[in-house]
């Protein structure tokens, strides 16, 4: 046992606060639905900045509230591209990642900083791959299922990886044993 306790404390930090996350996120998808902010608050912002960026890029574009479904109808020039649903917003994704930085913590300081600019680069990775992934979508239909399917995950997967091995590498100082 005394050989796996770093390995155990890792797996039991990280899977505890996952559950943590996991469950206070679904009570919030459960009690912070919104008919103003629909789905939820956080789903309809992600969506609306994705509208913006798209915009920026010269693409007409909007997002208007799915009437079958908890989800926004993304539509460049009038064509209805995709949905964004609760799934789109990268909150799980986020969560992921704290829960990693907690079980892997160096100093309070330098990982409190390193979570929340951390968020920040997944919360702008992920609208700029809702825009990039909405018009890629608009311009090579044909190819759908490769960009939502593969690539534009690996994105957003790839950019947690990326910031957990930089984290590894830069910042956690191995503990001196005394």
């Amino acid at each position: 046992m005394r050989k796996y306790k770093s390995v155990l404390r890792f797996l039991t930090i990280f899977l505890g606060s996952y559950l943590v996350f996991v469950t206070l996120y679904n009570l919030y998808l459960i009690y912070g639905s919104s008919s103003r902010y629909f789905p939820d608050v956080i789903t309809h912002m992600v969506a609306l900045q994705s509208q913006s960026i798209i915009a920026v890029l010269g693409y007409t574009m909007e997002v208007v509230p799915s009437t079958s479904e908890p989800a926004m109808n993304l539509t460049i020039n009038g064509t209805v591209l995709a949905r964004i649903v609760e799934g789109c917003n990268a909150i799980s994704v986020m969560l992921l990642f704290i829960s990693f930085m907690l079980a892997f913590f160096g100093s309070f300081k330098r990982t409190f900083f390193f979570i929340l600019g951390g968020v920040v680069v997944i919360y702008v990775m992920n609208i700029l791959r809702i825009a990039l992934l909405s018009i890629a979508i608009y311009e090579y239909p044909e190819y759908t299922n490769v960009l939502h399917g593969t690539l534009f995950p690996a994105i957003i997967y790839g950019t947690v990886f990326l910031l957990w091995f930089w984290w590894i590498n830069n910042y956690k100082k191995p503990s001196k044993d005394v």
